[in-house]
C-alpha cells in the first residue's frame, strides 16, 4: 500500500520505492531503502512525517507516492 495510507502510530516495513535513480538514492541516503522499518507519525496535509531510525523525516506528495509499504 502506498505509505500515505499507513496506519498512524504503527511500525511499517518499506516494500518498493518507484522513483527515478536521483530520488531513490537520496531516499536511500536519509534511511528510506527497502527492508527499512519506520512509523508514520502523520500524513495530514501536504506532508508525510514518518520517523526513520533515531529520527523524523518530512516528505511532501511527490516524494511519498512512489514509496510503498507493508505492516509488521
Amino acid at each position: 500500500m502506498p505509505i500515505r495510507m499507513a496506519p498512524i502510530g504503527e511500525e511499517v516495513e518499506i516494500k518498493r520505492v518507484s522513483t527515478d535513480e536521483r530520488v531513490k538514492r537520496h531516499l536511500e541516503n536519509l534511511g528510506l531503502a527497502v527492508g527499512q522499518r519506520i512509523t508514520v507519525m502523520s500524513s495530514d496535509g501536504g506532508a508525510v512525517i514518518l520517523r526513520v531510525k533515531d529520527g523524523r523525516i518530512a516528505l511532501d506528495k511527490q516524494m511519498a507516492s512512489g514509496i510503498f509499504i507493508a505492516c509488521v
